[in-house]
């Protein structure tokens, strides 16, 4: 049943006297109009939700002013008046709560990490960019002294001289080189740790590389790869030197504490901005780690659903027959519980690297001294992609340059031409550098695309003079030639990358105003409804799941986010701005600002072993998820 017959059908159910009265029709030959009267009474009691406005998003009643729901599900829109003569004499109660609110479809988060989200969020957050976090707000870094400065604060506030400092932020294209040395200034005996923007690079100060045991001697046991891209003079390692360093420094920047308080961090951050539903592509690969997510995210008081995408990456590395490939992924489906679950069906590929390090593949070379890398070689890539299609799953691809969307479209076309599927929905994710001919292949091959609206917000500006140059800077994530050609198109955050707010999201795509006020690539930018459905409806569509998410309709799950102002109404530069009141997850409240409950989820890591092992499997999916290299 569409979806179009099946809100007619509901409809029709709720309002049609004829069924409502029809005793053969409920209750077979031998009911009673006295039966149907008792059997109503004996309902479960629904609940009416008003507010000052419902955007329903649904194509047949696209604003309401009242919600009924029953059992998780809606059962009804419209005026109040129609609600409660569609219920009839079925029990209800009428909860006023947003009376003075908006309530839209619940926002949905369509691809973030939190492990990487909750390391990075648990660190002292220096950033090219404003964090509005549970536990304050932390402002832009100016430039690189303002940097120094404000980290230095952190490290004198520490009151144990031997707490390692770990900092997250710093981006070399906005603020320069940042150097081991630039750190001893600050400290020589304090351990400091700074992760890069980019999640693709540490720099270490002295202390810190003492601490981890980090000597000439153990990097000249390296690969040759791994020593090209370290500097043991600088304290800095990135790409292949990041992961030959890794077990090294795990365990001061990812122990169990310190990731069970990031998780909690990333929970209250992304419940302030109203998400009712989210995802990670690129699942945990780690029982351990996982566990350690359950304990937080499938708790009965999280105020959000999570699922997982697996990792196609490294499954595919790991198993050369195609069967044991889908049953290892297939496997994973027991990991979860709760309000944690896997997205069965789906799998995470990689094409090209990361738009924050430029290392992105490009039809044409880059402005300055950067290249491009692929995350998959060519052969596994293409050994995935078959793999995955053949047993009917629906592929989400990281893929950020030019260069590495005709990669992925190639794939993508060579597949539908040797094996035919209807309906694939094939995910372009990130969906950077692009070019106007590949928005036509899309169309044509029956892809969609998960934009991340923040790349033009954030890198337009710096990348018109490096990396791009203003015309490709400025026609990133081009939105609006998406729009024009009818491709169905969502936001994502790929928090920590950009931050996890859909309304924040909605206004970059909205607006494209870049870091410097500017308007750039003005024939991107797309209406504010369409924003709204990247957030909701699209995003669910882009999981298949928009038969159960993405709007108020009958039938589906009562999510719903509350909003003290209508974003299809305001200013667009103020939707950022709108306050969110809290969330409706399957009809219960969770009002922003209350603590869920704080679950026993300590994890059997007694020994320092198992707590080693635990971090470097933490760090190693927080890094792998969004750069690895095979």
């Amino acid at each position: 049943m569409g979806n179009t017959s099946r809100r007619a059908f509901i409809r029709s159910f709720l309002t049609s006297t004829t069924i409502l009265v029809a005793p053969s029709t409920l209750f077979g030959q031998e009911g009673t109009l006295t039966d149907l009267g008792g059997a109503i009474l004996d309902l479960d009691e629904v609940t009416i939700f008003t507010a000052r406005e419902i955007v329903t998003l649904d194509p047949d009643l696209p604003s309401a002013e009242a919600v009924a729901v029953v059992n998780s599900r809606i059962l009804a829109t419209g005026t109040r008046e129609q609600v409660q003569e569609a219920i009839g004499e079925q029990p209800f109660t009428v909860d006023d709560t947003f009376a003075d609110h908006i309530i839209v479809p619940g926002f949905i988060a369509q691809h973030d990490h939190p492990v990487l989200g909750g390391l990075s969020l648990s660190s002292v957050i220096l950033s090219i960019e404003d964090w509005d976090l549970p536990q304050g707000l932390s402002r832009a870094v100016v430039d690189k002294d303002d940097f120094l400065a404000r980290l230095s604060e952190a490290v004198d506030g520490q009151q144990d001289p031997d707490t390692p400092v770990m900092t997250w932020g710093y981006h070399a294209a906005f603020y320069g080189p940042l150097t081991r040395s630039d750190l001893d200034q600050i400290s020589s005996e304090r351990p400091i740790f700074v992760w890069a923007r980019s999640c693709h690079e540490f720099i270490l100060n002295s202390a810190a590389m003492e601490a981890a045991g980090v000597t000439e001697e153990v990097m000249d046991a390296w690969s040759e790869t791994e020593k090209m891209q370290s500097s043991f003079e600088h304290g800095h390692f990135w790409e292949q030197g990041l992961f030959a360093v890794l077990p090294l420094i795990a365990p001061y920047v990812a122990t169990p504490e310190k990731f069970r308080a990031g998780l909690e961090t990333m929970r209250d951050y992304m419940h302030a901005k109203g998400v009712t539903y989210g995802n990670e592509p690129g699942g945990i690969l780690a029982r351990p780690v996982q566990d350690a997510v359950n304990a937080v995210f499938s708790a009965p008081s999280m105020p959000f659903r999570w699922s997982f995408i697996p990792d196609g990456k490294s499954l595919i590395a790991k198993y050369d027959n195609a069967e044991d490939v889908i049953e290892q992924t297939e496997a994973l489906v027991d990991w979860y519980g709760g309000k944690t679950s896997m997205s069965k069906g789906s799998v995470k590929l990689f094409a090209d690297g990361a738009i924050y390090s430029l290392a992105i593949q490009l039809r044409d070379d880059p402005l300055g001294d950067y290249h491009g890398e692929w995350m998959m070689d060519l052969p596994a890539f293409e050994r995935a992609f078959q793999t995955y299609w053949d047993a009917g799953y629906q592929v989400h691809i990281h893929v950020n340059g030019d260069a590495g969307l005709d990669r992925v479209l190639n794939a993508l076309e060579r597949n539908l031409r040797r094996n035919p599927r209807f309906d694939h929905r094939t995910v372009i994710v990130h969906f950077a550098v692009s070019a106007p001919d590949q928005v036509d292949r899309i169309k044509r091959l029956g892809a969609i695309v998960s934009a991340n609206p923040y790349y033009v917000t954030a890198l337009a500006d710096q990348y018109s003079k490096t990396g791009l140059g203003p015309e490709r800077a400025n026609e990133m994530v081009r939105l609006g030639d998406l729009d024009r050609a009818g491709v169905s198109w969502s936001l994502h955050s790929d928090m920590p990358m950009a931050p996890g707010d859909p309304l924040f999201l909605m206004w970059c795509a909205v607006n494209r105003v870049t870091s410097s006020g500017r308007v750039a690539g003005q024939d991107q930018t797309v209406p504010v409804e369409e924003a709204l459905r990247g957030v909701t409806i699209n995003a669910a569509y882009s999981h298949r799941l928009e038969r159960d998410l993405g709007s108020i309709e009958p039938g589906k799950r009562a999510n719903f986010t509350i909003l003290n102002d209508n974003p299809l109404t305001v200013d667009p530069m103020a939707i950022k701005d709108i306050q969110v009141w809290g969330t409706v997850l399957e009809g219960e409240k969770f009002p922003v600002g209350d603590k869920p409950q704080q679950e026993d989820a300590r994890l059997p890591l007694n020994d320092p072993d198992s707590q080693r092992e635990f971090a470097v499997n933490t760090l190693n999916h927080a890094l792998s998820v969004v750069h690895a290299h095979l």
